[in-house]
């Protein structure tokens, strides 16, 4: 075979013909990346004057109220869809009531931002309550330590009420306690919140990729761990199982996390449902990229958009990434 002659089989030719400038790539590319893919998830601390960096997350800050207005608008003006908010209360407790309070960090946050930016975001809540109780657990514990579900369900309804009344565009529960959904949307509802729409984290993994969110949100569990209630890395089917399950009590979308290590269940749920999907690309797999890049090991901006584009062609058709506002930068 000559080389560069394609041999007597016109499919290689044609391959390489089709591949032979970025002009023709961009022509011929069956997966596409635009800002509108991309959502930021942000962090928001109470009772700080500045922005404070997360040590694990080069780049990435728990924002002040008013640090996180600046980087509202820097979304918004480069075109990505949302933002998902997750924070970080002063005081804490046995039952996470700062996640409910009107005052609370995240609902001032919103109300804030919904102000400042009316519709141009979309602004999504993670409802959980790691981040608010004292335990570090995603939901309401008996005394033997064991996250006690039903009442926990309790709590996500009055969450999910008052992130509503906030200004939220989108709840986002992402506690994986059995029924969170119906629980939500039941309250939602009763409120008058009838045109609220549920992200469900549905498959959400009890994933060794978490690691640098419990810096940035200060929400490690401080006894046991989460491996009861998330799902567990080696099953495929079980995620298919709780997809249904959600959609089944009302989710309007659903999300995959963490997103790279689980492309397959991405593309499973992606083919099997007819909601939206999206999936979280978490903090260990951003930490990953940024620490192999500071070593000069790889190309970040290609390696970044590399990793974005594999999640949108395993079938999400949003991504929660760190990177939103700088990847819409390049792809613009």
């Amino acid at each position: 075979m000559t080389s560069g002659q394609g041999g007597t089989n016109p499919g290689f030719a044609r391959g390489r013909r089709l591949r032979s400038t970025p002009a023709m790539r961009r022509w011929t590319a069956q997966t596409r990346l635009s800002p509108a893919d991309l959502v930021l998830p942000v962090f928001v601390k109470e009772g700080i004057s500045e922005p404070v960096p997360i040590s694990s997350m080069p780049g990435v800050v728990q924002h002040t109220p008013e640090s996180l207005r600046k980087a509202a608008a820097e979304a918004a003006e480069v075109g990505i869809s949302g933002l998902m908010l997750f924070g970080i209360p002063a005081d804490k407790d046995p039952v996470g009531s700062q996640a409910d309070a009107a005052d609370g960090v995240v609902n001032a946050a919103l109300q804030q931002l919904r102000a400042d930016l009316g519709d141009e975001l979309v602004l999504m809540a993670d409802l959980c309550l790691c981040e608010y109780t004292d335990h570090g657990h995603c939901g309401v514990v008996t005394p033997a330590g064991v996250v006690d579900n039903d009442p926990t369900l309790d709590r996500y309804a009055a969450v999910a009420i008052a992130q509503a009344q906030a200004g939220a565009h989108v709840i986002a529960p992402s506690g994986m306690m059995d029924g969170q959904v119906a629980a939500i949307r039941a309250g939602l509802d009763s409120a008058a919140f009838t045109e609220t729409p549920i992200l469900a984290y549905a498959a959400k993994y009890a994933s060794g990729f978490y690691g640098p969110f419990r810096e940035a949100a200060e929400g490690a569990p401080q006894f046991g761990d989460r491996s009861t209630y998330q799902m567990d890395p080696p099953n495929t089917d079980e995620a298919l199982r709780e997809v249904a399950q959600d959609i089944a009590e009302g989710a309007d979308a659903v999300m995959v996390k963490p997103a790279g290590p689980y492309l397959d269940i991405v593309a499973r749920v992606a083919d099997a449902v007819d909601v939206p999907v999206a999936a979280y690309q978490v903090s260990g797999e951003y930490a990953m990229v940024e620490a192999a890049a500071a070593n000069g090991w790889i190309d970040r901006e290609r390696a970044v958009l590399e990793t974005l584009t594999a999640i949108r062609r395993a079938g999400a058709g949003s991504v929660l990434t760190y990177w939103a506002v700088e990847a819409a930068r390049w792809l613009r």
